[in-house]
């Protein structure tokens, strides 16, 4: 059993992904909504064959309300470019919809949400999969990995094949881009980032 209670009763099952943005913010499924600024919720076309789902917004992302916006999004952005994908036909999304963090002084560190947490937000995954229907749904990083495939799925062991989500649907694992702005190995990891994201594209035919 989780700590937490879920978001299940707070998210709405008629209404499309306008209600499901209505009323993010009124989730208390578990304890991040007490410091962070804001839910983020996902972007994109509502019909998009693509999916890209990450990890938990940042501290840019909590600011302003939109997902990968910070320096992970930048990188997305470039990646995206390069391996012949529009940022306007995808649908971006957060494994966990609200900011984790500690303090450093005035500093909020980015922290990776529990076991707990990922499992409370994940209605509302769910729910947004249910309404875009995607062809295809692009698994970046570990949290991602774990809200979708469970605690035994490892990206490093699966990375750029085409695995299969529980509930049936099509899926590609690859590292969270934050991970390529971190790496000491930075146009090597970009390359295989995009070499990811390009064989997404060829899944998707």
């Amino acid at each position: 059993m989780s700590e937490y209670a879920g978001a299940e009763e707070w998210v709405p099952h008629e209404g499309g992904m306008r209600k499901v943005r209505a009323v993010l913010a009124d989730c208390r499924g578990c304890d991040l909504w007490e410091d962070a600024e804001r839910a983020v919720a996902g972007e994109g076309p509502v019909r998009s064959r693509l999916v890209l789902v990450g990890e938990t917004p940042g501290d840019h992302e909590d600011k302003e309300g939109h997902v990968f916006v910070g320096p992970a999004g930048r990188l997305l952005d470039r990646a995206l470019e390069a391996a012949g994908i529009d940022r306007s036909d995808v649908y971006l999304t957060n494994a966990v919809k609200h900011f984790r963090f500690e303090l450093d002084g005035k500093r909020r560190i980015h922290k990776t949400p529990s076991a707990g947490q990922i499992t409370a937000c994940h209605p509302w995954l769910a729910r947004e999969l249910e309404i875009v229907k995607p062809d295809l749904v692009v698994i970046m990083g570990a949290v991602a990995a774990r809200a979708l495939m469970g605690p035994g799925f490892k990206v490093t062991q699966h990375r750029g094949e085409k695995v299969e989500l529980p509930d049936g649907g099509t899926a590609i694992a690859t590292v969270h881009p934050s991970a390529v702005v971190r790496s000491q190995e930075f146009n090597r990891d970009l390359g295989l980032f995009v070499d990811d994201l390009r064989a997404a594209l060829a899944l998707l035919g």
